[in-house]
C-alpha cells in the first residue's frame, strides 16, 4: 500500500492534468487568500516599507490536494524511512516556483516543514537555492518564519549527524546564497518580529553553535543572574557542534552593519533589532578585531578609530547615558559589556560610567547595565573605583529596590577577593541600626522589602507567612561563601534565630537555600550543629517538603554521629510517605535509612568508617582551611574552598562508592533477599558443624569486623596486615625450632 501511494504521489502531476476533481475545501481564514503578512506596526522606519507591498497569491487547488495527501500519508505512520526521503524529494520538486505561496500558507506551511525535516541534504539545499530570492519575505511571515527556521535547523542537523566534506560543501554553498539575500534585506528582517528569530538562528548556524542554546539565541534572565552572582560560570566560550563558517559569518555581519550604520539611531531603540544585535555580539565573542569595529557603531560613533583611548567618541557620552534607560538598548548594552575587549571595557568605564554609577543604578533599566558592568569587571583596581563610588549608597539602593546592584557588588568582591571584609561590615551596618544586636541581620535580609518599607525600623519583627525576598536570599548565599572570619555577625544572626523561624525558613525555597549555604560555609561545625539542633523533632516534616530534602542532606553532612542518628531515626518514622516523593527516595538512599532500620549498629560502624577515611583524606589532601576545621565535622562541605572544591567532591564520591561497594554489599543483599541469605547461613552452619564453638566465634567476630567497615580505613588495614605478618613469621620461626629439636 505504501509503494502504491508513493507511486501515485510521484505521478500526480501527469495524472491530474486536465482532470476535473471535486471542489477543494475552502481555505481557512488567513491561510492563502490575503496579503503577505509582515509585522510593520513596530517599525516606523522608511527602510521597512518595501516588505509590506508584496502580494501573496493563492496556492492552486492541485498543489493543495497533493500536499494534503502527503500530510495524511505521514500522519498515518505508514511510510518506511527509505520511502519517506523519496516522497519528500518529489514533494519539493512540486514546490518549485511556488515556495513563497506554500511557505506562507497557514495550513500548507506545516506540511512543508515536515517535508524539509525528512528530506536529504541534497534536496534541502536545492530547495534553498530555488527559494533564495523569496527567503527574506518567507522569513518575515507569520507562517513562513517557521518554515525558514525549520530549513536552517535541518541544515544544522545534517552538519551534526551526517557530516562529511560533501555535506559541508553543499551547506556552505546554500548558506552563502541565503546569507547574501538576507544581508541585502537585513534591516527589514531584523526589525520584523518574525524575521528577527530567523536571522538569529542563521547567525548561530554560521557560528557553529547549537541552535537550541539559549545563551546565544536569547539569554534568560535567570541564567544571567546566576552568572553575575557566581552561582554559574560565565559561558561566553561555549562548545560548538561543528567548526562553523567563520568567513561567511564575518561577511554577513559586515554587510549587516554597513546597511545599519545610516539608521543606527532608530535601530538602537527597536526591540527586535536589539535581539539580533545581542546574538551577533555573542557569536563574535573572542573576535576582538571585528568587535572593535561593530560595537562603536552600535553605540552611535560616527568615525572609525581603533586607537586605544579613542574608541569611544566623547560627543556621544551624554546621549549614551540616556539610552541606558531605554529597555531595548539596556539589554543590548549588557551584552556589549559581556563581550567587549579589555581596552574597550576600560574606556567605557572611564568615559561613560565613572561618577554616574549611582544615577544609573537608580533607574529601573539602567541598574541592569550597572550590574553587567560590575559582573564583568576583571581588574581589582577597576573594582576598587566601583566600590568607592557605590559603597556609601548601599542603603539608598536598598530603599529604591535596586538590591540587584548590591548583590552584584558583593559577588564581584568575592570573585576578585577585594574588600571582602569591608563588604560584610557595610552590609551588616546597612540592615542593623546603631547599637543593635546582630541577630536581626539575616531575618531582615530575608524580608528585605518589608524591612526597608517599614517606617519605624526599630520595631520591625519577623514577618511570619510573608514572602521572602529573592535578592535578599541570593545576597546571603553569596555572603556565606566568604571567609568565616569576615562573616561572624552573619553566623551569630542565623544561629540566633528562633526555632519557629528556622523551621519556616527551611520550608521556604528561598530560605532553605540560605540555610544550605550556611551549612556549606566555612563556619565552625559547632555553630552549624547549633542551628541543626533547632530542627530536632521536625526532620521528617521538613524532608516531606519539596525543597526540604536537600536541606536535610546538608544537615546530615554537617552533623556529628549523634545528630545524624537522630535525623535518620526521624526519617524512618515517615519512610513510607517519603518514599513516594522523588526527592524523598533519593534522600532515603543517600542516608541509608534502610540500613539503619535493619541494623543500627552496622549503620553506626559504617559512618565511623567513613569518618576515619575522610579525616585521613583531608589530613593528606585538604587545604589549610580544611585541616584547621576537620575536627568540627568530618563530613563538612568544603565547597567554599573554591580551588579544591571540584576535586574534593569527586574524591568524596569515590570514597563513598568504595566504602559502599565492598564492605557493605553483604548487608544490602541480606535486606533485599532474606531467603537467600537464610539459606546461605544454613549452608555455612552445616559446613562448619565440626568446628568447635570457640573457633566459630573467632571467625564470626572477624567477619563482622570486615563487614562493619573497620578494615576499610587505609591505616587500620595496614596495621592489621603488618600484625598478621609478624605473627606468621613468629609461628614459622617456632616451627623451625620444634623441627630442629625433634631431629
Amino acid at each position: 500500500m505504501v509503494s502504491i501511494g508513493s507511486k501515485a504521489l510521484r505521478r500526480r502531476r501527469r495524472s491530474s492534468m486536465g482532470r476535473e476533481g471535486k471542489k477543494s475545501k475552502k481555505p481557512k481564514k488567513g491561510s492563502s487568500t490575503h496579503e503577505y503578512e509582515s509585522d510593520t506596526n513596530n517599525n516606523n522606519n522608511s527602510y521597512s516599507s518595501s516588505s509590506s507591498s508584496r502580494i501573496r497569491k493563492q496556492v492552486d487547488p492541485e498543489t493543495t490536494k497533493y500536499l494534503s495527501q502527503i500530510s495524511n500519508l505521514f500522519e498515518s505512520d505508514g511510510v518506511a524511512l527509505e520511502e519517506r526521503s523519496l516522497i519528500c524529494a518529489n514533494a519539493l520538486e512540486e514546490t518549485k516556483g511556488k515556495e513563497f505561496e506554500i511557505a506562507t500558507d497557514y495550513i500548507l506551511s506545516h506540511t512543508l516543514e515536515t517535508i524539509l525535516q525528512g528530506c536529504d541534504v541534497d534536496n534541502l539545499c536545492a530547495f534553498l537555492h530555488s527559494s533564495a530570492n523569496q527567503f527574506p519575505f518567507i522569513a518575515m511571515d507569520r507562517s513562513g518564519s517557521h518554515v525558514a527556521q525549520t530549513a536552517i535547523n535541518s541544515l544544522a542537523s545534517h552538519l551534526q549527524y551526517d557530516y562529511d566534506q560533501h555535506t559541508h560543501s553543499l551547506v556552505e554553498e546554500a548558506l552563502t546564497l541565503i546569507c547574501n539575500v538576507i544581508a541585502a534585506n537585513s534591516l527589514d528582517v531584523m526589525c520584523n518580529c518574525y524575521g528577527s528569530h530567523v536571522l538569529r538562528t542563521l547567525l548561530c548556524l554560521c557560528k557553529g553553535v547549537p541552535l537550541d542554546n539559549s545563551g546565544f539565541y536569547l539569554s534568560k534572565s535567570t541564567t544571567a543572574l546566576a552568572e553575575r552572582l557566581n552561582f554559574k560560570q560565565f559561558s561566553s566560550n561555549k562548545d560548538a557542534f561543528h567548526s562553523g563558517f567563520p568567513i561567511l559569518l564575518n561577511s554577513l555581519v559586515s554587510q549587516m552593519f554597513n546597511h545599519a550604520t545610516k539608521y543606527i539611531k532608530s535601530l538602537q531603540l527597536d526591540q527586535f533589532s536589539s535581539l539580533v544585535f545581542q546574538t551577533t555580539l555573542r557569536v563574535l565573542a573572542g573576535n576582538d578585531e571585528l568587535l572593535l569595529d561593530v560595537i562603536p557603531i552600535l553605540l552611535g560613533c560616527k568615525n572609525k578609530n581603533n586607537a586605544e583611548g579613542n574608541l569611544i567618541e566623547t560627543a556621544i557620552v551624554p546621549e549614551l547615558k540616556n539610552l541606558f534607560k531605554e529597555p531595548g538598548f539596556s539589554h543590548l548594552m549588557e551584552v556589549v559589556l559581556e563581550v567587549s575587549p579589555v581596552a574597550l571595557f576600560n574606556e567605557l568605564f572611564t568615559k561613560v560610567f565613572r561618577n554616574s554609577l549611582f544615577e544609573l543604578s537608580s533607574h529601573q533599566h539602567g541598574n541592569f547595565v550597572v550590574q553587567a558592568l560590575i559582573s564583568h569587571a576583571s581588574d581589582q583596581d577597576l573594582m576598587e573605583l566601583i566600590w568607592d563610588e557605590l559603597r556609601p549608597n548601599m542603603e539608598g539602593l536598598f530603599q529604591m529596590g535596586r538590591s540587584g546592584v548590591v548583590a552584584s557588588l558583593i559577588a564581584a568582591c568575592e570573585r576578585l577577593h577585594i574588600n571582602e571584609h569591608k563588604c560584610c561590615q557595610v552590609l551588616a551596618k546597612t540592615v542593623c541600626l546603631a547599637d543593635e544586636s546582630s541577630k536581626w541581620i539575616v531575618p531582615r535580609l530575608l524580608f528585605l522589602d518589608s524591612y526597608f518599607n517599614c517606617e519605624d525600623k526599630s520595631s520591625w519583627i519577623w514577618q511570619s507567612g510573608a514572602k521572602m525576598n529573592v535578592m535578599g536570599s541570593l545576597i546571603l548565599q553569596s555572603i556565606f561563601r566568604f571567609n568565616s572570619e569576615y562573616i561572624k555577625p552573619f553566623i551569630t544572626s542565623i544561629t540566633s534565630m528562633d526555632t519557629a523561624h528556622v523551621l519556616e525558613a527551611v520550608k521556604n525555597a528561598r530560605g532553605s537555600h540560605v540555610i544550605e549555604a550556611f551549612l556549606c560555609s566555612g563556619a565552625p561545625g559547632k555553630q552549624k550543629r547549633r542551628l541543626v539542633a533547632k530542627l530536632q523533632g521536625h526532620f521528617g516534616e521538613v524532608a516531606l517538603h519539596s525543597s526540604g530534602a536537600f536541606t536535610i542532606e546538608k544537615c546530615f553532612t554537617a552533623c556529628n554521629l549523634s545528630l545524624r542518628e537522630t535525623i535518620v531515626s526521624e526519617l524512618l518514622a515517615v519512610q513510607s510517605e517519603l518514599s513516594k516523593t522523588k526527592q524523598g527516595s533519593y534522600l532515603l538512599r543517600k542516608l541509608d535509612v534502610d540500613g539503619f532500620a535493619a541494623s543500627p549498629d552496622h549503620w553506626r560502624s559504617k559512618q565511623a568508617s567513613k569518618e576515619s577515611t575522610y579525616k585521613e583524606f583531608y589530613a593528606t589532601f585538604g587545604s589549610s582551611d580544611t585541616r584547621s576545621t576537620k575536627n568540627d565535622g568530618f563530613l563538612a562541605d568544603t565547597s567554599n574552598n573554591k580551588p579544591n572544591s571540584n576535586n574534593v567532591k569527586e574524591m568524596r564520591k569515590e570514597i563513598d562508592q568504595s566504602l559502599g561497594s565492598s564492605s557493605f554489599l553483604s548487608t544490602d543483599g541480606f535486606n533485599r533477599n532474606p531467603k537467600k541469605a537464610k539459606q546461605k547461613n544454613k549452608k555455612n552452619a552445616e559446613i562448619g558443624g565440626n568446628e568447635d564453638d570457640s573457633s566459630r566465634k573467632k571467625k564470626r567476630s572477624k567477619k563482622e569486623k570486615v563487614e562493619s567497615g573497620y578494615d576499610t580505613a587505609g591505616t587500620k588495614a595496614a596495621k592489621t596486615a603488618k600484625k598478621r605478618q609478624r605473627n606468621r613469621d613468629a609461628s614459622e620461626a617456632s616451627g623451625k625450632k620444634l623441627k630442629t629439636s625433634d631431629e
